[in-house]
């Protein structure tokens, strides 16, 4: 590879396609990400799903006329092309179709949130990028929260958490995969992988996940539908607790994202723990499951 990586993207169906192609494009963006360039597009989308297919025609234009994108109707012409792939189809039933066809290629790929919307199929995607040794790595950008980050670098002895953001629930995407991502992935960023059970209590405006983790700590996600639409959690330790603000701070959330994203690209070392990610999408499963019977769930 060389220094300039040739970066293509998979699915221009979510307001992230322009975010991430200003940041890494756009050298005079007050937060641009350096190292590489998107130069090549697919614009996919999903036909049954109002939220995509509803978006391409924009999207597709934006990085076409403002940042001379190349648009293909063919994921493997991006994929020849490209040193790196950002999978951004907001649909996330599509990831494991798509990323088998990238696969093929053997080059490292982000995929936007969620990973999958079904558990089994994030097992198979992390099996198929161990079999093939192709660096992968997802996550929600609130992982890179400011507030976030900062508290946790302070944070010493975490006996537990409370993540807290918008929940809302669309058609054609299960349960609380849509928007529910944002937050679970805040508790993991926090607690770590380990979770051995979720129990889900809900009503029309509102949900409060309970999970208990192997070591016997307790973390919680609440999820609102009314109301506050904002993110954030409680960091609790043996000595204090501290509030994480997700929108305090200044730099954007992608701009974090995307710089680890690009260490990826560079040096093949992912920067989140991938048997995390997976666990996470269990555990949001999980918790679907628990919705709709009223019972605790193991993962």
């Amino acid at each position: 590879m060389s220094n300039q990586l040739k970066i293509g993207m998979v699915g221009l169906d979510t307001s992230h396609c322009a975010a991430f192609t200003e940041l890494l494009n756009d050298p005079e963006h007050p937060y641009h990400v350096p190292g590489g360039k998107v130069v090549i597009a697919f614009p996919g989308g999903s036909p049954d799903f109002d939220l995509s297919y509803s978006r391409i025609e924009g999207i597709t234009e934006k990085l076409k006329g403002e940042f001379r994108i190349k648009i293909t109707d063919s994921i493997e012409e991006v994929c020849e092309i490209s040193d790196a792939i950002l999978l951004t189809s907001v649909d996330g039933r599509v990831h494991l179709e798509q990323f088998k066809r990238i696969a093929e290629f053997k080059k490292p790929v982000f995929i936007d949130k969620p990973f999958t919307v079904d558990y089994e199929e994030a097992v198979r995607i992390q099996e198929i990028a161990h079999d093939m040794e192709i660096p992968i790595m997802s996550t929600s950008s609130l992982r890179y929260a400011e507030g976030l980050q900062n508290n946790l670098k302070l944070s010493k002895n975490i006996i537990g958490a409370d993540s807290y953001g918008p929940m809302n629930i669309v058609e054609k995407q299960p349960g609380l995969f849509w928007y529910g991502i944002h937050s679970v992935e805040m508790l993991f960023t926090i607690l770590g992988k380990g979770c051995i059970s979720v129990e889900t209590a809900t009503n029309e405006d509102y949900d409060l996940l309970v999970g208990e983790w192997e070591d016997g700590r307790i973390g919680t996600v609440r999820g609102n539908r009314k109301g506050n639409n904002q993110f954030g959690a409680l960091i609790h330790m043996e000595s204090s607790t501290v509030f994480a603000d997700g929108q305090s701070g200044t730099k954007p959330h992608y701009a974090s994202l995307l710089e680890q994203v690009m260490i990826m690209f560079k040096t093949g070392e992912p920067r989140i723990d991938i048997e995390e990610t997976t666990e996470i999408i269990r555990f949001i499963e999980a918790a679907n499951e628990s919705r709709r019977t009223g019972k605790k769930v193991k993962l």
